[in-house]
């Protein structure tokens, strides 16, 4: 395994944004720049099982808690303790919450899913005021049914049976069942075991087959899907633009896949998707990826990260 100890740079770019990769021996903190990945190197050891980021906090689910970093703070630590080089590393803290194996953010609240398929949700605000992290208050959401919670975004929660909506502090079942991940931007989206779904007037196929993962750019606008993402086994399907594998323009697709078109095929499974100036993914092997093909030809950036079993990516928000 490629050592990440020692940090690997490429140079510096304006315009950097910073990615989170979780994987079960740690986090690990790519900064990329368009289609060029620069610095990276574990931040975090732990057996991280989800990643979800703001614009100023990443938070982990991990097997003994659920862990915090809030990046202003961190800033403020790195230039308070500039000769001291342990201390100027950005540490995640404790919240506890316990073992957990999801995290997502909504309405400004940190929400988190127990191994059990407990939720409960944790004020941002309150995070952002605690410099103790043992004075925290988890608030419990009656869960009922839910099942094995498989992934939260916004405030949509996939599980085994089906999807969640939160709000005000309750669940309603919004429907389908075997839910693998979901996306909130724009127009929700699920990626079930047999089959890719949008919200319209219910629940609508866009896509058959078993999907494990998907995503939509988080700058999009309520009721549109502009860039999206979906993974069924080695293949990466995007919505719009050009079909690299046939040279068909989204545009002209039928209505039957709603634009939707194999982008990328890879013996690699993708099993997290991310945002920025443009599309950024992770493969469960540790290979980052980004850019965005244009021809068959066209492949991504790739970079090793020299960590495995990866469970996902958050990408910091970013806005305009």
């Amino acid at each position: 395994m490629d050592s990440i100890e020692e940090k690997r740079v490429y140079g510096d770019r304006e315009g950097a944004i910073e990615g989170y990769v979780a994987s079960s021996i740690g986090v690990v903190r790519v900064r990329v720049a368009g289609d060029t990945v620069g610095e990276f190197g574990l931040c975090d050891r732990c057996d991280a099982r989800d990643v979800a980021a703001t614009d100023d906090i990443v938070a982990i689910a991990t097997g003994d808690d659920v862990r915090v970093l809030h990046l202003e703070r961190g800033a403020d630590e790195r230039e308070q303790s500039t000769d001291d080089a342990e201390g100027s590393d950005e540490t995640f803290v404790a919240t506890g919450f316990g073992p957990a194996v999801a995290v997502g953010f909504h309405d400004e609240e940190l929400i988190a899913a127990s191994p059990d398929g407990d939720l409960a949700t944790l004020s941002l605000e309150a995070v952002d005021d605690s410099l103790d992290t043992a004075s925290l208050t988890w608030n419990t959401i009656d869960r009922g049914d839910l099942g094995d919670v498989r992934a939260i975004d916004g405030g949509l929660i996939g599980t085994e049976n089906g999807v969640y909506r939160l709000h005000d502090g309750h669940l309603d079942h919004a429907g389908l069942a075997a839910v693998r991940d979901v996306s909130a931007a724009g127009v929700p989206l699920a990626a079930t075991a047999d089959g890719l779904y949008k919200l319209g007037n219910g629940w609508m196929e866009v896509l058959e087959g078993e999907f494990d993962a998907v995503a939509a750019d988080p700058r999009t606008e309520p009721g549109q899907l502009t860039r999206a993402h979906a993974v069924s086994g080695g293949t990466v399907y995007a919505y719009g633009g050009v079909d690299v594998h046939d040279g068909n323009d989204g545009d002209d697709a039928s209505d039957e896949n709603d634009s939707w078109h194999a982008y990328d095929r890879s013996s690699e499974p993708v099993v997290g998707l991310g945002y920025g100036e443009t599309v950024y993914a992770v493969t469960k092997r540790g290979t980052f990826l980004a850019g965005t093909p244009e021809s068959e030809t066209d492949r991504w950036r790739s970079q090793t990260l020299g960590v495995g079993d990866v469970t996902g990516l958050a990408i910091l928000s970013t806005s305009g």
